[in-house]
């Protein structure tokens, strides 16, 4: 009878007392001339989280609120203004002693985007100032039964002296005169007369969900092994096996594109690739209107001055100061800044400190030389308005909009100024006027499926669904931003 060994029987001991890698374990998976090392490492098993929080969201949480919505689209209704402030074309003669050519409103919408030019509720008997190259001129309207509005100055010949380009001159109704014992109609002058009462308007502005998804799967065998690495991550998952981890990370990585997505997104315009993809029917029908974008179309956007961050002194906030009182003038206003901009502005704010070159009192108090030195400031009062400043880690964070920034040149974003408060708007769909938060995410929810947040598993792992020999998580979500009143808010660039 013969015994054959096998070819890699561990029976024969070495020959010489020395280290040999036969004589140990190998850790690395190589060959036995991989491992060298005589003794056994001191193992840390704890993941070591080098980048701190990694998660983005936050911003819409502070700052708006979310409700469910039952439709393909959200639609809301915005006031117009109260009075009436035209842009257009002054002629100084004109068929009188003076024309003007109505163009656009003052927030230069023209017909067919909120504004009729045949409609622009400028009246006979109207007194109107008419502003232009530095001369205000107070008239008497005489005709305004078309675009083109007949005006006679009450102290000057005519309009002599007025910019006559196009969009060059703006005109103002502050009340009206009648002559002794007149009705609205009565034939004072050559051309009609006619003067039909002014009816409120309002613009409608509406917006449409996207649906957004992402998974995770882990087969049954890995789901079933352990790992010597302890695992920790934002979501609050720790342990020894490693699927815990990787399922967190996606569900946190999915709950910030839900939020950076409400930011960057656009309307399509020009998509029709995208549109065969998605396979929407027009343009209109894929995207979704981000922040962002909606500030740029309705809102303000902000360079600073002569194109670079001059937050660094007040004539830039004393330019935005401007446009608010414009707008809507409210007082309370949330900046979230980059860290660039933040810093700037704490440098600004010191720089007003009579005792700031001597580096002795920054904020409410006078520091000590026992005390730590307050640089910062979370936010300050400048006229009648309240800033409170705040970092965005979406600007900053090199693996989201910071690390694109760079790239972006003009296009950077280093803040964004969003108002305080709520606003009120008539919601068509519910048919009332309701009092919102200038920012709130509308999603998609009905008695049977809520879409704010869907999770769901499938597979054999767990909870059997499938015959997949593997767990998968899905993930879901249908929703879109409603920026309300977009005229209050700022874009700095």
């Amino acid at each position: 009878m013969a015994i054959t060994p096998g070819g890699s029987l561990n029976s024969v001991p070495t020959s010489q007392k020395q280290t040999l890698s036969s004589n140990y374990l190998d850790f690395t998976g190589g060959t036995d001339t991989t491992w060298a090392q005589q003794y056994l490492p001191d193992l840390m098993e704890q993941e070591a989280e080098v980048f701190g929080n990694r998660t983005i969201s936050g911003f819409l949480s502070q700052v708006g609120a979310e409700e469910a919505m039952t439709s393909d689209q959200v639609v809301w209704s915005e006031q117009s203004r109260l009075h009436i402030a035209l842009k257009g074309t002054v002629i100084t003669a004109g068929s009188t002693n003076g024309t003007f050519t109505v163009i656009s409103d003052i927030d230069g919408n023209i017909a067919g985007d909120g504004f009729t030019v045949a409609d622009h509720g400028v009246r006979t008997n109207d007194v109107v100032l008419i502003a232009s190259a530095g001369i205000v001129t107070q008239c008497l309207v005489v005709d305004a039964d078309t675009a083109v509005i007949q005006v006679e100055p009450y102290d000057k010949a005519n309009l002599t002296g007025h910019a006559t380009g196009a969009s060059a001159s703006t005109l103002l109704v502050i009340g009206s005169e009648y002559a002794k014992g007149t009705s609205y109609n009565d034939g004072n002058f050559a051309a009609s007369t006619s003067r039909t009462a002014n009816e409120p308007t309002f613009k409608s502005f509406s917006n449409k969900p996207i649906i957004m998804k992402d998974y995770y799967e882990v087969s049954g065998s890995d789901a079933s092994r352990i790992g010597w690495v302890e695992v920790s991550g934002e979501a609050g998952q720790n342990g020894y096996l490693w699927y815990l981890k990787a399922e967190a990370d996606t569900r946190s990585r999915f709950t910030d594109y839900l939020e950076m997505a409400m930011l960057e997104s656009v309307k399509g315009s020009n998509s029709t690739v995208v549109d065969t993809s998605l396979g929407a029917p027009n343009d209109g029908s894929v995207g979704t209107e981000g922040l962002f974008a909606a500030i740029e179309e309705r809102g303000n956007v902000t360079s600073g001055i002569s194109g670079v961050n001059y937050a660094t002194d007040l004539a830039e906030f004393d330019a935005i100061l401007a446009e608010f009182d414009n707008q809507g003038a409210i007082e309370e206003n949330m900046m979230f800044v980059n860290r660039a901009t933040s810093l700037a502005i704490d440098d600004m704010l010191a720089a007003m400190n009579s005792y700031g070159a001597g580096g002795t009192s920054y904020g409410v108090f006078d520091n000590s030389e026992d005390m730590a030195l307050n640089l910062g400031f979370s936010g300050f009062r400048r006229g009648s308005y309240d800033f409170y400043k705040s970092d965005m880690k979406y600007l900053n964070d090199k693996g989201t909009r910071g690390g694109i920034n760079s790239a972006a040149g003009s296009a950077a974003i280093r803040g964004v100024i969003v108002p305080a408060g709520v606003s009120s708007v008539y919601d068509q769909m519910l048919g009332k006027n309701m009092k919102r938060p200038f920012l709130h995410v509308r999603y998609r929810a009905s008695q049977t499926d809520d879409r704010r947040m869907k999770t769901w598993v499938t597979g054999s792992v767990g909870a059997a669904t499938s015959a997949l020999d593997a767990m998968q998580i899905h993930f879901l979500s249908e929703r879109c931003l409603v920026t309300q009143g977009a005229n209050n808010f700022m874009l700095m660039k």
